[in-house]
C-alpha cells in the first residue's frame, strides 16, 4: 500500500482511479525527467567552465594586446 502526499495530505494509491493513476505516473515521470535535466545541466555547465578556462589560457595577454595595437613591434 504505497502511501503518497499531496499538499500536506496522505494517500493511499492503491484506491487511485485509473485515471488518478495515471496522472501520478506522469507525474513520477515529469519528477524524474527534471532530476536528469538538473543533472545535464550541471555536467554543461561544468564543461562550459572548463572550455571558458581553456580559453582564457589561449588568450593574449594585456602586454601582448597593447603591442599588437600600438604596433610596437621590432622590425629589421
Amino acid at each position: 500500500m504505497p502511501i503518497i502526499k499531496i499538499d500536506d495530505r496522505e494517500f493511499d494509491t492503491e484506491t487511485f482511479s485509473p485515471e488518478a493513476r495515471q496522472q501520478l505516473d506522469m507525474l513520477v515521470a515529469a519528477e524524474n525527467r527534471l532530476r536528469e535535466l538538473q543533472r545535464d545541466m550541471a555536467l554543461v555547465q561544468t564543461a562550459r567552465n572548463a572550455y571558458l578556462s581553456v580559453l582564457k589560457a589561449h588568450l593574449p595577454s594585456p602586454l601582448q594586446q597593447m603591442q599588437a595595437a600600438h604596433g610596437d613591434t621590432l622590425k629589421l
